[in-house]
């Protein structure tokens, strides 16, 4: 957090905050009223600033009022550096991938060290020639395609080969996403304070 907002917050800490206004979409760009915001010192401004609450309710603290996010999927959206690195959409590495899952659409969520985070479509081709079987064989797209339309518990095993280790894919529901990883999409309908 930038000293200057710290020091907002404890001149005036009790400034009401604002829902509603901003969100994150799944490919990492920040819209106000639905707007992309394009400033980049905006957007960086945000990028250090955000951060979440006990409650798992995902926030920019602009000065010493805290505007929340509604998230169009999850707080964290990863892609790909130049370098192949997974990064987050305000630029921190990804860091160790803890656990993943496909959900019914096909899209690729991760737990790195940030948080929960749906990887950026742009960013799945390449991402899929790191999907392999629990022995290390690289999986064909036939084969994803074939988890993604099984049932859960019958699904083919499927590994993601990322920083050394092989950690193994989930299946999970979109609609499960955020209760089972533990954060509020969307915090401007949530009616707490």
């Amino acid at each position: 957090m930038d000293e200057t907002v710290a020091r907002a917050m404890a001149k005036w800490p009790n400034v009401p905050a604002v829902r509603g206004w901003l969100s994150l979409d799944r490919r990492g760009g920040w819209r106000l009223k639905g707007e992309p915001i394009s400033n980049r010192a905006m957007i960086d401004f945000i990028a250090r600033n955000y951060a979440s609450d006990s409650c798992g309710r995902w926030f920019f603290q602009n000065g010493p009022q805290r505007v929340f996010v509604d998230l169009a999927y999850t707080p964290w959206v990863y892609s790909l550096d130049g370098r192949g690195a997974l990064v987050t959409h305000t630029g921190r590495a990804c860091g160790a991938v803890e656990r993943a899952w496909i959900d019914e659409a096909g899209a690729l969520i991760l737990t790195g060290e940030p948080g929960p985070g749906v990887v950026d479509d742009r960013d799945l081709s390449t991402l899929s020639d790191r999907l392999c079987d629990a022995s290390g064989t690289p999986v064909e797209d036939d084969l994803v395609a074939a988890f993604v339309a099984s049932s859960p518990g019958s699904e083919p095993e499927l590994r993601l080969a990322h920083g050394g280790v092989r950690i193994r894919v989930g299946r999970i529901g979109s609609d499960d996403l955020a209760a089972f990883l533990g954060f509020v999409p969307h915090p401007s309908r949530d009616g707490a304070p």
